[in-house]
């Protein structure tokens, strides 16, 4: 039986592709979470008057792919002791934060942000939110796959190769 895992990490394109690698991942859709209005577009959270987070809801196949898993690719696809932000990208809608489906995926979320926090790893704090699922809102058709429509397999520019 499927579940669901749902995690924001910054700008959802990048957080999305990789999770699409992962074997035992189902399905994924990008989308918001954690906010005020009903069925925000993305214009709506870019207004930061929303509380929304942009996330990535993953399905997965527990019996290929464990929860642990999926919060290692989590971990290691974003600084989170950057608080409201990632790289170039600020605001609200781009923190740290792991939405948990039950009491299970809580404890382990739990446990998982302890050890980053306890292994050295980073200099500041891990501020990662750890929260209980809240609706999901799909976000618009051309932010879903957004990068791979597009060859492309991060949000940052490759750097020009000189001669």
């Amino acid at each position: 039986m499927e579940k669901k895992a749902t995690f924001g990490a910054g700008c959802f394109w990048g957080v999305e592709s990789a999770f699409r690698q992962v074997d035992g991942v189902t399905k994924t859709e990008v989308g918001f979470e954690g906010g005020t209005l009903a069925n925000p577009s993305y214009r709506d959270v870019c207004s930061h008057r929303t509380g929304h987070a942009e996330v990535v809801e993953v399905t997965y196949d527990p019996e290929r792919v464990s929860y642990e898993q999926l919060l290692d690719v989590f971990w290691g696809k974003h600084n989170p002791t950057q608080r409201n932000r990632q790289g170039f990208d600020f605001g609200d809608q781009y923190r740290s934060v792991v939405f948990v489906h039950d009491a299970e995926q809580r404890e382990a979320a739990e446990r998982s942000k302890v050890e980053l926090d306890a292994s050295g790893r980073y200099r500041k704090p891990v501020v990662t939110a750890i929260e209980p699922a809240q609706t999901f809102y799909r976000a618009e058709d051309y932010h879903q796959q957004y990068l791979e429509k597009r060859g492309r397999s991060s949000c940052t520019p490759a750097l020009a190769q000189t001669a």
